[in-house]
């Protein structure tokens, strides 16, 4: 089971639409797939018709006993309206995390835990991170194999990614094996000079983790979400598909070799 987070520590750049698009191509060739949302926003779970204010479990579930098992976990688990998808759904009470984890040990490592007793059930786990660092960005990093960061193409968000980078090295400092990262560029705009001077930099910066997928603006990615279903369902030929689809042959690649050297 190969686990991918997608975080950034900058809203708005396109988290939510990242773990969709590729859960629904993935999904699409046969894999099974687990969404986790780990944003108090709820976004993922608002995507897919649950409402996080009405939920009576959710992932919030996890942190409240820090006992963790296969039924429990299971127990969060809903199926979403997408064949081969499911999710653990986010609710409000997250944004309460913060406050009660204070002096709490073992927290960070309770969405880990959790995933570990669905090794069986499932071929790929998306998480959709929350932009702030905290217990819940930590849970996400020391849960995956694989970062995913999405970052649009406009000088503010590369501020944001500085600090993203940053936290990432940190991690690997605490870390066993590096947590390597793949920088998705979003919202690109070839006709306005800031997303090409954006796109420029970010390759100057970055050539190293930096996806040669790069996501255009999309409306037809409003349209999806607009009627709850994962964007390649609903137009499997727009601008935005296809950027996922490179980026995902990129990634199973990349997992591909690493199997193969280690």
């Amino acid at each position: 089971m190969q686990v991918w987070a997608v975080a950034n520590q900058k809203g708005g750049v396109g988290k939510t639409t990242t773990v969709v698009t590729l859960a629904g191509l993935l999904a699409d060739v046969g894999y099974k797939v687990l969404l986790v949302d780990l944003d108090p926003h709820g976004s993922l779970t608002s995507y897919f018709r649950f409402d996080p204010d009405e939920l009576e479990h959710s992932v919030y579930d996890l942190f409240e006993q820090l006992q963790v098992d296969e039924k429990r976990t299971k127990s969060l688990i809903l199926p979403s309206s997408q064949p081969g998808i499911d999710l653990m759904p986010a609710s409000t009470a997250l944004a309460t995390l913060e406050r009660r984890a204070v002096g709490k040990e073992g927290m960070g490592l309770q969405v880990a835990k959790a995933l570990a007793t669905q090794k069986q059930s499932y071929d790929f786990v998306l998480i959709d991170s929350p932009p702030v660092l905290g217990v819940l960005m930590v849970n996400a990093l020391a849960a995956c194999n694989h970062l995913l960061v999405p970052v649009q193409t406009e000088f503010l968000a590369l501020k944001g990614l500085q600090r993203m980078v940053r936290t990432i090295e940190m991690v690997n400092r605490a870390r066993r094996n590096k947590l390597e990262y793949t920088i998705i560029p979003t919202f690109y705009d070839r006709r306005t000079q800031a997303s090409v001077s954006s796109l420029r930099e970010l390759h100057k910066r970055y050539e190293d983790n930096i996806s040669t997928a790069v996501v255009p603006v999309d409306t037809k990615f409003r349209n999806a979400s607009l009627k709850g279903l994962v964007p390649s369902s609903m137009d499997a030929g727009s601008r935005g598909v296809h950027a996922y689809a490179k980026l995902l042959r990129n990634l199973l690649e990349q997992r591909r070799e690493g199997q193969a050297n280690g």
